[in-house]
């Protein structure tokens, strides 16, 4: 019979399990994934609050301008890889802008006009602006931007000039500070993203060819939502490339191959095949069979590969598997309209394939947290 210190030990245990659970779950990438918005604000809120101690709770004077780089360099910025590349391109502008800012200050000082004061400021504006329309655009700009802060409109003496110098560096220090608090990399993002679109191509895939067609508001829907995370998928890129080490270009030929397969579905999904019968759609899935699972099975294998990876067994399926080349005798025996649907499903098949290969090839790079299990 269970007695009362026995249950209050049972209590006890229970409760490491449940947090041992509960700080799984909060390290979890896909959790981080699901809740963005929350982590961000989180990490905003938090940074704000130690910029504030760290300046103004100390009496440090212009201490407000720490607070303001903290939410130009993280304020907008979820990734991990492009808040550290924001905070670099922020430091090398704030320090050239500062460094500006206190020449003006100095040249001001000893040949006192302030009407040159500000045809030296405009002049360095002007020349910001010119290189603010390019690579380099947020260096330049906030070149400017952090010259102002430090020079005013050439009045502050230089005693102010310096401590808001210091203030934006602290700022800068701050915020690449909680950027490693339980980032948001980008890359995980950009895993989970393919990984919906392509579980969302395998479906519809095997309801134009296998089951009832979706109706067009259907297909509408689902194509706009393929196409909101495939402009999110390329928004990424560069960050991804940045956190994982793989070259830029490889990640664009993935994209490309992406929209390639979405674009054949869109065009199968207003094509021949939508518009057949039951009998005519059973035909045409009797006699490329084969095909028709291969690639449903290769975009679910790929999509749980991408979901899992590092996790869990799951990887990327490896040697090919999909015919990409005609079948002469299978073309012959299909009716002349389903030789479009047929060509088409070739050429889907090759992309899948290739998509898969480049997946395959980077497979190794995708899990940044070693040792990191990803809660389902």
């Amino acid at each position: 019979m269970p007695t009362a210190d026995s249950d209050h030990l049972q209590t006890r245990r229970a409760h490491p399990g449940r947090a041992r659970r509960l700080l799984r779950t909060i390290v979890s990438p896909y959790y981080r994934y699901r809740h963005a918005k929350l982590f961000h604000s989180l990490r905003v809120g938090l940074a704000m609050l130690v910029s504030i101690l760290a300046t103004t709770g100390v009496d440090v004077p212009h201490g407000i301008w720490a607070s303001v780089t903290l939410l130009v360099v993280i304020g907008g910025l979820q990734h991990h890889g492009n808040i550290r590349k924001k905070a670099a391109d922020r430091a090398a502008g704030t320090l050239l802008g500062a460094s500006i800012g206190l020449l003006l200050i100095v040249q001001r000082d000893l040949i006192g006009s302030l009407p040159l004061t500000y045809v030296l400021m405009s002049v360095v504006a002007a020349i910001c602006a010119w290189f603010a329309i390019g690579k380099a655009g947020y260096v330049a700009l906030l070149t400017a931007i952090t010259m102002c802060i430090v020079a005013g409109h050439g009045e502050n003496p230089m005693d102010v000039g310096l401590w808001r110098t210091l203030n934006v560096l602290v700022g800068i220090a701050i915020a690449l500070a909680f950027s490693f608090a339980l980032p948001l990399h980008a890359t995980y993002s950009w895993r989970y993203l393919l990984a919906d679109n392509l579980r969302a191509c395998a479906r519809l895939y095997a309801r134009l060819v296998r089951g009832s067609p979706p109706s067009a508001d259907d297909t509408l829907k689902t194509f706009l939502a393929l196409n909101a995370r495939l402009v999110q998928l390329r928004s990424l890129i560069p960050s991804v490339a940045k956190e994982i080490d793989v070259p830029q270009d490889r990640l664009e030929e993935m994209q490309r191959l992406h929209r390639a397969v979405l674009s054949a579905l869109e065009l199968m999904s207003t094509g021949t095949i939508a518009h057949l019968d039951a009998a005519g759609r059973a035909a045409f899935a009797r006699e490329c069979g084969i095909e028709v699972d291969a690639v449903r099975t290769a975009l679910l294998g790929m999509a749980r590969a991408l979901r899992f990876a590092g996790a869990t067994r799951f990887h990327v399926p490896g040697a090919s598997t999909l015919a990409t080349q005609p079948d002469p005798a299978l073309l012959a025996s299909l009716p002349v309209d389903l030789h479009g649907p047929y060509w088409l499903g070739l050429r889907l098949a090759e992309q899948v394939d290739s998509l898969r290969a480049l997946l395959l090839e980077t497979e190794a790079n995708w899990n940044i947290e070693q040792g990191t299990r990803v809660t389902a």
